[in-house]
């Protein structure tokens, strides 16, 4: 007992130094496994290693190269040591349970990565880019008009910058397999007709006079309420109630007066099915708008009893389309008129047929910023 008191100091010393060396080693692993050059080593990482290198992060006219931990390692040393530790989870991915160590497994998983990438920096407001881009040091004079606009109305919110900057080192995921295998799902349902007499159209559908008519010009809209009528084999005979101008032939419909939400586009051989329900001045154009109605023949397929599930896969194609590229805007960021110069403006930045534009379009035009009835 007596020679440990003795010798108390020199233990206290050399616990110190041991404690020192396991700190500066733990930390000088930190700092090489955060290392471009270890991230690019593995071989899993080969796919996002190729398009990072082809980034304006990886080379650009200043010469300023922003290297793997820069994105993806938040700064600080609590915020380092967190997130080395739940990268341990990539050990048991790379040697027990590979799932991304060919081109094919990554571009399987890429959407599922990206996703929970941009969580992260969305949970610490983008802490890793603003540590080299911040809002302050920005000279709005020296970008774009358009990039003085954003940047300036970013900075007064302290907006995340993964919010409208994703794809930049890495190649932006297809978001699409979701809500087009929602749509399938609902086609699948839509196969037997509902006894429903209110039904409301999954995808557009051709309108003929009487029924089995050879298909004109005429077409039904995406999620349009019908009024079923009566059957006849496969097709039915439906009554649209909608609005048109006075002036005119008369031949589009919409769904509100005023709006220019369509709900159905008529042909010669319907207009003569047209009754004239009521006659009403739009207080905002003050031009004549009917109230009409029009019984059209079409087949019994793709109708569904109920308008929710239409707009369930509609917000989801919203989420999947927009959020690969910055936030999802809010419906009621524009008008029903409004949102169809506002869809049109990003029609290069998404892959959609003109079917699912049409359905996103009203989806975003009925819960626009002017439209407030509950059942829409």
């Amino acid at each position: 007992m007596s020679w440990i008191k003795k010798n108390a100091l020199w233990w206290a010393l050399g616990g110190a130094v041991v404690m020192a060396i396991v700190i500066w080693g733990t930390w000088q692993g930190v700092h090489y496994t955060s290392t471009t050059e270890f991230c690019l080593s593995c071989h899993s990482m080969r796919t996002s290693g190729d398009e990072y290198k082809t980034s304006v992060h990886f080379r650009n006219a200043s010469g300023v190269r922003a290297e793997c931990k820069d994105c993806h390692i938040p700064p600080g040393v609590v915020p380092t040591l967190m997130r080395k530790t739940e990268a341990l989870n990539d050990l048991y991915h790379t040697f027990i349970s590979p799932s991304i160590d060919s081109p094919e497994k990554f571009n399987a998983k890429r959407a599922e990565l990206a996703q929970r990438e941009w969580a992260r920096m969305s949970a610490n407001n983008s802490a890793a880019c603003k540590s080299c881009h911040s809002y302050e040091a920005m000279d709005h004079g020296k970008q774009s008009a358009n990039a003085a606009a954003q940047m300036t109305a970013a900075a007064a919110k302290d907006s995340n910058c993964i919010d409208c900057h994703k794809g930049i080192a890495h190649h932006k995921p297809d978001m699409s397999s979701g809500f087009r295998d929602r749509y399938k799902q609902l086609q699948q349902q839509a196969e037997k007709l509902s006894t429903a007499t209110t039904l409301f159209s999954l995808s557009e559908k051709t309108l003929t006079a009487t029924a089995g008519a050879p298909a004109g010009k005429a077409l039904l809209f995406p999620a349009t309420q019908v009024k079923v009528l009566q059957k006849e084999g496969s097709n039915v005979q439906l009554e649209v109630t909608g609005w048109r101008e006075s002036k005119g032939r008369g031949r589009v419909l919409t769904q509100y007066m005023g709006k220019r939400i369509f709900s159905a586009v008529l042909d010669a051989s319907l207009l003569e099915n047209v009754k004239v329900l009521q006659t009403q001045t739009d207080p905002g154009s003050h031009q004549e708008w009917q109230q009409v109605s029009v019984t059209a023949w079409t087949s019994a397929q793709g109708l569904i009893d109920s308008i929710i599930p239409v707009w369930e896969y509609s917000d989801q194609m919203l989420q999947s389309t927009c959020s690969a590229c910055h936030s999802t805007p809010p419906a009621t960021r524009y008008t029903a008129n409004g949102w169809i110069a506002g869809l049109k403006a990003m029609s290069t930045y998404y892959r959609l047929n003109p079917v699912e534009e049409r359905t996103l379009l009203k989806y975003l035009q009925t819960h626009a910023s002017d439209v407030s009835e509950p059942n829409k």
